[in-house]
């Protein structure tokens, strides 16, 4: 312990913990505060880059706003515009690419724009989706707000014309259309006909017409008389009215009925069976069997139409359990008139400048689909 008070307060322990000695014989020098003073500079630095930083992510996202607003704007009146022009019940949905908005803009092109119009009327048939897409497109206008019009280079699209659509505008909930084929659609159901409901199937082949249209070719008409016979309109040895296999394997094992055949000479004509071979199988059973089971004289009974012979024998039609007044009626009915019922065409609009064109007409499990393809097209001038 030292014997002096004042050397215990004039001495004082450096960093290291050892003791300082205050000699009177060295100058005065104030302390050493450095480090203390760069820990407070950080301190009160940090802050002000935190400060920048908000700043700068504020300024972004009100730039994203401005260009996000802008665009909304844009793809507003660019549907509003189109819906009146094409005459739309609803409104398209337009969607405009790239990013940033504002500043394709200000260079007076844009990167894509994409628009959905559905249900488009097209005469009988309601188109239920076009579809396109459009690449580099210079705009005509100052601004977002003073787009005055657009020249699309190249565009690509679709057209869905759904089946659903098809039953509901042509089918009368009584027909039905489906995909038969890459190029084929198939309609089938009921069609009512002299106050009797028979079952009808079609083919209707897709084609293109022209470099804008879409037709159709209705062909294969059949009307099918519960499972008696099959009535093709027309004038060909396939159309007109004919016996089912069924009902033709019927009749040749009720002796009545296939002998009241057999007694019309047309019908035995038609058959190609010799007189003396007929003749004696109407007074020999057992000829009759054996000439009515071949499969030949089946499949030619089949062939016969019998709108000829019923014009001759009237009665015969009736122990067949057919009513002549409906061959009656289905013979006054044309092959146009019935296939008018399936058939449809439509034709894209003509564009105001430029070229609109088909590229290929496809049948899917959904419905007919077109591809489409423009050049050069002129919008809102």
């Amino acid at each position: 312990m030292a014997d002096n008070p004042l050397e215990d307060f004039l001495t004082e322990d450096d960093e290291d913990g050892r003791a300082a000695q205050y000699d009177d014989n060295e100058p005065w020098e104030p302390p050493n505060h450095r480090r203390g003073s760069r820990r407070r500079n950080r301190a009160t630095g940090l802050p002000i880059i935190v400060r920048f930083l908000v700043w700068v992510l504020t300024l972004a996202c009100l730039l994203v706003l401005a260009d996000r607003w802008a665009l909304l704007y844009a793809e507003h009146k660019a549907s509003e515009r189109l819906k009146a022009t094409m005459h739309l019940a609803a409104a398209p949905e337009v969607s405009i690419g790239g990013f940033p908005f504002l500043t394709q803009v200000a260079a007076g092109r844009l990167d894509s724009v994409r628009v959905t119009v559905p249900d488009i009327p097209a005469h009988r048939v309601t188109l239920t989706q076009v579809t396109a897409t459009a690449n580099d497109i210079r705009i005509d206008g100052d601004g977002p707000t003073t787009v005055r019009g657009a020249l699309v280079r190249e565009m690509h699209g679709q057209v869905l014309l759904s089946f659903d659509d098809m039953n509901r505008e042509l089918g009368a909930s009584q027909v039905a259309f489906t995909a038969q084929g890459p190029d084929r659609v198939q309609a089938h159901g009921t069609l009512r006909i002299a106050g009797r409901d028979l079952s009808v199937r079609a083919d209707a082949r897709i084609q293109r017409d022209g470099e804008r249209g879409i037709a159709t070719s209705v062909d294969g008409i059949r009307l099918d008389i519960d499972d008696l016979a099959t009535y093709r309109p027309g004038t060909k040895p396939t159309e007109g009215l004919h016996l089912t296999p069924a009902s033709a394997r019927r009749i040749s094992r009720e002796e009545e009925q296939i002998k009241s055949f057999l007694t019309v000479p047309a019908i035995v004509h038609r058959l190609g069976v010799p007189d003396s071979v007929v003749n004696a199988a109407l007074h020999d059973e057992d000829k009759l069997h054996q000439l009515t089971g071949a499969p030949r004289f089946l499949h030619e009974l089949t062939k016969i139409n019998l709108v000829d012979v019923a014009l001759a024998h009237p009665g015969l039609l009736k122990r067949l359990g057919l009513d002549p007044s409906l061959l009656t009626t289905l013979t006054k009915l044309t092959r146009p008139q019935i296939a008018d019922r399936f058939s449809f065409a439509f034709q894209l609009p003509k564009p105001p400048g430029g070229t609109l064109r088909l590229q290929s007409v496809t049948v899917g499990k959904d419905g007919i689909r077109a591809d489409v393809a423009g050049t050069g097209l002129l919008l809102g001038h």
